[in-house]
Protein backbone atom coordinates (compact mmCIF):
# COMPACT_ATOMS: atom_id res chain seq x y z
CA UNK A 1 0.00 0.00 0.00
CA UNK A 2 1.59 3.01 -0.90
CA UNK A 3 1.58 6.32 1.20
CA UNK A 4 1.08 9.60 -0.57
CA UNK A 5 1.13 13.07 0.74
CA UNK A 6 1.45 14.99 -1.84
CA UNK A 7 -1.12 15.73 -5.33
CA UNK A 8 2.05 15.14 -6.99
CA UNK A 9 2.51 11.51 -5.57
CA UNK A 10 -1.11 10.30 -5.77
CA UNK A 11 -1.31 11.52 -8.84
CA UNK A 12 1.89 9.60 -10.42
CA UNK A 13 0.20 6.65 -8.43
CA UNK A 14 -3.27 6.44 -10.04
CA UNK A 15 -1.22 7.39 -13.92
CA UNK A 16 0.18 3.87 -13.15
CA UNK A 17 -2.72 2.77 -12.68
CA UNK A 18 -4.68 3.95 -15.68
CA UNK A 19 -1.28 2.87 -18.06
CA UNK A 20 -2.58 -0.67 -17.31
CA UNK A 21 -6.03 0.41 -17.97
CA UNK A 22 -7.16 -0.05 -14.57
CA UNK A 23 -10.26 1.46 -13.31
CA UNK A 24 -9.89 3.75 -10.07
CA UNK A 25 -12.57 3.73 -6.85
CA UNK A 26 -12.15 6.88 -4.06
CA UNK A 27 -13.31 6.67 -0.32
CA UNK A 28 -12.95 9.56 0.84
CA UNK A 29 -12.94 10.04 4.63
CA UNK A 30 -11.77 11.99 7.34
CA UNK A 31 -10.05 9.18 8.93
CA UNK A 32 -10.47 7.18 12.77
CA UNK A 33 -11.32 4.77 10.32
CA UNK A 34 -13.88 1.98 11.70
CA UNK A 35 -16.36 -0.88 10.35
CA UNK A 36 -18.73 1.57 8.43
CA UNK A 37 -15.22 2.85 6.74
CA UNK A 38 -14.55 -0.36 5.49
CA UNK A 39 -17.58 -1.32 4.55
CA UNK A 40 -16.79 1.78 1.57
CA UNK A 41 -14.20 -0.07 1.15
CA UNK A 42 -14.95 -3.31 -0.05
CA UNK A 43 -18.02 -1.78 -2.23
CA UNK A 44 -15.19 0.28 -3.96
CA UNK A 45 -13.05 -3.31 -3.80
CA UNK A 46 -15.64 -4.95 -5.72
CA UNK A 47 -16.40 -2.23 -8.20
CA UNK A 48 -13.27 -1.05 -8.86
CA UNK A 49 -9.40 -2.90 -10.18
CA UNK A 50 -7.84 -0.36 -7.93
CA UNK A 51 -8.95 1.19 -4.50
CA UNK A 52 -7.88 4.62 -3.00
CA UNK A 53 -8.51 6.14 0.21
CA UNK A 54 -8.15 9.54 1.25
CA UNK A 55 -7.82 10.45 4.82
CA UNK A 56 -7.90 14.36 5.44
CA UNK A 57 -9.77 16.37 8.13
CA UNK A 58 -11.12 18.84 6.27
CA UNK A 59 -11.56 22.10 8.32
CA UNK A 60 -13.69 24.17 6.04
CA UNK A 61 -16.69 22.03 7.22
CA UNK A 62 -16.68 22.51 10.86
CA UNK A 63 -18.38 25.59 12.18
CA UNK A 64 -16.00 25.95 15.54
CA UNK A 65 -12.27 25.35 15.97
CA UNK A 66 -13.26 23.21 19.19
CA UNK A 67 -15.14 20.50 17.36
CA UNK A 68 -11.94 20.69 14.42
CA UNK A 69 -9.38 20.18 17.22
CA UNK A 70 -11.62 17.61 19.08
CA UNK A 71 -12.18 15.55 15.77
CA UNK A 72 -10.15 11.87 16.91
CA UNK A 73 -7.37 11.14 14.82
CA UNK A 74 -4.72 7.79 14.83
CA UNK A 75 -2.91 7.90 11.43
CA UNK A 76 -1.07 4.78 12.33
CA UNK A 77 -4.14 2.65 13.25
CA UNK A 78 -5.54 4.31 9.73
CA UNK A 79 -2.86 2.88 7.72
CA UNK A 80 -2.97 -0.56 9.10
CA UNK A 81 -6.60 -1.14 8.84
CA UNK A 82 -6.62 -0.14 5.67
CA UNK A 83 -3.52 -2.45 4.49
CA UNK A 84 -5.12 -5.29 5.78
CA UNK A 85 -8.29 -4.54 3.49
CA UNK A 86 -5.83 -4.31 0.53
CA UNK A 87 -6.01 -0.19 -0.49
CA UNK A 88 -3.82 0.48 -3.02
CA UNK A 89 -2.61 3.69 -1.98
CA UNK A 90 -3.97 6.13 0.96
CA UNK A 91 -4.08 10.38 0.09
CA UNK A 92 -3.22 11.93 3.09
CA UNK A 93 -2.44 15.27 2.42
CA UNK A 94 -1.88 18.74 4.69
CA UNK A 95 -3.99 21.37 4.86
CA UNK A 96 -1.36 23.56 2.63
CA UNK A 97 -1.09 20.88 0.45
CA UNK A 98 -4.92 21.13 -0.30
CA UNK A 99 -5.64 24.68 0.15
CA UNK A 100 -3.87 27.01 -1.59
CA UNK A 101 -2.69 30.27 0.65
CA UNK A 102 -4.64 32.34 -1.28
CA UNK A 103 -7.45 30.51 -1.93
CA UNK A 104 -10.80 32.32 -2.99
CA UNK A 105 -12.77 29.54 -4.66
CA UNK A 106 -15.77 27.54 -3.34
CA UNK A 107 -18.40 25.37 -4.60
CA UNK A 108 -21.78 25.19 -3.17
CA UNK A 109 -25.10 23.79 -3.62
CA UNK A 110 -27.37 26.33 -3.25
CA UNK A 111 -30.72 25.13 -1.91
CA UNK A 112 -29.59 21.64 -0.04
CA UNK A 113 -26.71 23.94 1.54
CA UNK A 114 -29.37 26.10 3.11
CA UNK A 115 -32.13 23.45 4.18
CA UNK A 116 -31.92 20.51 7.50
CA UNK A 117 -27.51 20.01 8.70
CA UNK A 118 -27.20 23.16 6.23
CA UNK A 119 -29.15 25.18 8.33
CA UNK A 120 -28.24 23.73 11.47
CA UNK A 121 -24.03 24.14 10.49
CA UNK A 122 -23.95 27.29 8.18
CA UNK A 123 -21.35 26.75 5.59
CA UNK A 124 -20.63 22.87 6.35
CA UNK A 125 -22.05 21.65 3.23
CA UNK A 126 -20.20 24.89 0.80
CA UNK A 127 -16.66 22.97 3.04
CA UNK A 128 -17.84 19.65 1.95
CA UNK A 129 -18.57 20.40 -1.71
CA UNK A 130 -15.21 21.84 -2.03
CA UNK A 131 -12.97 19.39 -0.49
CA UNK A 132 -14.73 16.58 -2.44
CA UNK A 133 -14.57 18.37 -5.91
CA UNK A 134 -10.80 18.73 -4.83
CA UNK A 135 -10.55 15.32 -4.14
CA UNK A 136 -12.23 14.55 -7.80
CA UNK A 137 -10.11 16.69 -9.62
CA UNK A 138 -6.62 15.35 -7.99
CA UNK A 139 -7.52 11.61 -8.35
CA UNK A 140 -9.53 11.57 -11.43
CA UNK A 141 -11.31 8.65 -9.98
CA UNK A 142 -14.10 7.00 -12.08
CA UNK A 143 -15.89 6.31 -8.96
CA UNK A 144 -16.46 7.45 -5.19
CA UNK A 145 -18.38 6.15 -2.42
CA UNK A 146 -19.83 7.57 0.55
CA UNK A 147 -21.90 6.40 3.70
CA UNK A 148 -26.01 6.48 3.53
CA UNK A 149 -25.66 7.68 7.29
CA UNK A 150 -25.00 11.47 6.11
CA UNK A 151 -27.86 10.85 3.78
CA UNK A 152 -27.76 15.11 2.94
CA UNK A 153 -24.43 15.20 2.41
CA UNK A 154 -24.69 12.48 -0.12
CA UNK A 155 -27.47 13.75 -1.64
CA UNK A 156 -25.53 16.80 -2.13
CA UNK A 157 -22.51 15.22 -3.91
CA UNK A 158 -25.04 13.63 -6.24
CA UNK A 159 -26.63 17.15 -6.90
CA UNK A 160 -23.26 18.69 -7.24
CA UNK A 161 -21.75 15.89 -9.33
CA UNK A 162 -24.99 16.04 -12.09
CA UNK A 163 -24.58 19.65 -11.81
CA UNK A 164 -21.23 20.10 -12.96
CA UNK A 165 -21.33 17.02 -15.50
CA UNK A 166 -18.34 15.55 -13.33
CA UNK A 167 -17.17 12.14 -14.71
CA UNK A 168 -17.54 9.91 -11.59
CA UNK A 169 -19.99 7.48 -10.63
CA UNK A 170 -21.25 7.96 -7.01
CA UNK A 171 -22.21 4.97 -5.26
CA UNK A 172 -24.56 5.45 -1.60
CA UNK A 173 -23.77 2.36 0.97
CA UNK A 174 -26.19 1.82 3.23
CA UNK A 175 -25.77 2.47 6.71
CA UNK A 176 -23.43 0.21 9.17
CA UNK A 177 -24.28 0.18 12.75
CA UNK A 178 -22.96 -2.26 16.16
CA UNK A 179 -24.66 -4.41 17.35
CA UNK A 180 -26.96 -2.40 19.74
CA UNK A 181 -27.91 -0.54 17.03
CA UNK A 182 -26.14 2.38 17.22
CA UNK A 183 -24.93 3.76 13.75
CA UNK A 184 -21.20 4.03 13.71
CA UNK A 185 -19.23 6.87 13.45
CA UNK A 186 -15.66 8.33 14.30
CA UNK A 187 -17.58 10.69 16.90
CA UNK A 188 -18.79 7.68 18.79
CA UNK A 189 -15.44 7.24 20.70
CA UNK A 190 -15.68 10.77 22.30
CA UNK A 191 -19.52 9.62 24.09
CA UNK A 192 -18.98 8.94 27.50
CA UNK A 193 -20.53 5.10 28.44
CA UNK A 194 -23.73 7.29 29.96
CA UNK A 195 -24.07 8.81 26.74
CA UNK A 196 -23.27 6.04 24.68
CA UNK A 197 -25.93 4.04 26.17
CA UNK A 198 -28.40 7.11 25.74
CA UNK A 199 -27.55 7.26 21.93
CA UNK A 200 -29.38 4.36 21.37
CA UNK A 201 -32.84 6.24 21.46
CA UNK A 202 -31.74 7.50 18.03
CA UNK A 203 -31.83 3.69 16.06
CA UNK A 204 -35.02 3.00 18.32
CA UNK A 205 -37.21 6.52 17.37
CA UNK A 206 -36.16 5.38 13.34
CA UNK A 207 -37.65 1.71 13.77
CA UNK A 208 -40.61 3.56 16.27
CA UNK A 209 -40.86 6.03 13.26
CA UNK A 210 -41.19 3.58 10.67
CA UNK A 211 -43.99 1.49 12.08
CA UNK A 212 -45.99 4.91 12.63
CA UNK A 213 -45.33 5.56 9.10
CA UNK A 214 -47.68 3.20 8.10
CA UNK A 215 -50.73 5.18 9.34
CA UNK A 216 -51.48 7.80 7.61
CA UNK A 217 -49.47 10.24 9.34
CA UNK A 218 -48.27 13.81 7.86
CA UNK A 219 -44.78 14.59 8.12
CA UNK A 220 -45.67 17.67 10.63
CA UNK A 221 -47.44 14.91 12.76
CA UNK A 222 -44.65 12.36 12.74
CA UNK A 223 -41.88 14.78 13.41
CA UNK A 224 -43.75 15.83 16.68
CA UNK A 225 -44.52 11.85 17.27
CA UNK A 226 -40.34 11.46 16.95
CA UNK A 227 -39.42 14.48 19.38
CA UNK A 228 -41.78 12.76 21.89
CA UNK A 229 -40.31 9.70 21.63
CA UNK A 230 -36.61 11.24 22.19
CA UNK A 231 -37.65 13.06 24.73
CA UNK A 232 -37.82 10.30 26.72
CA UNK A 233 -34.08 9.84 27.12
CA UNK A 234 -32.59 12.59 29.47
CA UNK A 235 -29.33 12.71 28.37
CA UNK A 236 -30.34 13.37 24.53
CA UNK A 237 -30.68 16.98 23.19
CA UNK A 238 -32.28 17.35 19.63
CA UNK A 239 -30.80 19.46 17.57
CA UNK A 240 -33.08 18.48 14.35
CA UNK A 241 -35.84 15.98 13.49
CA UNK A 242 -37.04 15.94 9.88
CA UNK A 243 -39.30 14.18 7.75
CA UNK A 244 -38.25 14.96 3.47
CA UNK A 245 -38.46 13.59 0.39
CA UNK A 246 -36.28 10.94 0.46
CA UNK A 247 -35.21 11.90 -3.49
CA UNK A 248 -35.32 15.57 -3.04
CA UNK A 249 -34.97 16.45 0.29
CA UNK A 250 -37.88 18.83 -0.18
CA UNK A 251 -40.85 19.43 2.73
CA UNK A 252 -44.00 16.76 2.25
CA UNK A 253 -47.27 18.43 2.22
CA UNK A 254 -49.88 16.25 3.61
CA UNK A 255 -50.36 13.14 3.97
CA UNK A 256 -46.94 10.28 3.69
CA UNK A 257 -47.90 8.96 0.70
CA UNK A 258 -44.30 8.06 -0.97
CA UNK A 259 -40.28 7.26 0.19
CA UNK A 260 -39.04 9.68 2.88
CA UNK A 261 -36.14 9.79 5.17
CA UNK A 262 -36.67 10.54 8.39
CA UNK A 263 -33.06 12.61 9.65
CA UNK A 264 -32.33 13.06 13.26
CA UNK A 265 -29.55 14.77 14.74
CA UNK A 266 -28.92 15.31 19.04
CA UNK A 267 -26.20 15.90 21.14
CA UNK A 268 -24.98 13.82 23.70
CA UNK A 269 -22.70 15.36 25.86
CA UNK A 270 -20.90 17.75 23.55
CA UNK A 271 -21.21 15.27 20.93
CA UNK A 272 -23.38 15.51 17.94
CA UNK A 273 -24.88 12.68 16.23
CA UNK A 274 -26.86 12.44 13.23
CA UNK A 275 -28.87 9.18 11.74
CA UNK A 276 -31.70 8.13 9.70
CA UNK A 277 -33.64 5.99 7.59
CA UNK A 278 -35.63 5.93 4.56
CA UNK A 279 -39.13 4.47 4.74
CA UNK A 280 -42.34 4.40 3.01
CA UNK A 281 -46.10 3.54 3.61
CA UNK A 282 -46.93 -0.01 4.00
Amino acid sequence: MKICRTKQEIRETIQAFRAKGETVGLVPTMGFLHEGHMTLVRQAKAASDRVIVSIFVNPTQFGEAADLDAYPRDEARDFTLLEAEGVDAVFCPSVEEIYHPQKQTTVLTEELDKVLMGALRPGHFKGVCTVVTKLFNITGADKAFFGEKDYQQLQVVKTMVRDLDMPIEITGVPTVRELDGLAMSSRNVRLTPEDRQAALILNKALAYADYELSDGRSAPELEQEIRDFIAREPRARIESVDVRDAETLQDVEGKITRPVVILLAARFGDVLLIDQRVAEPA
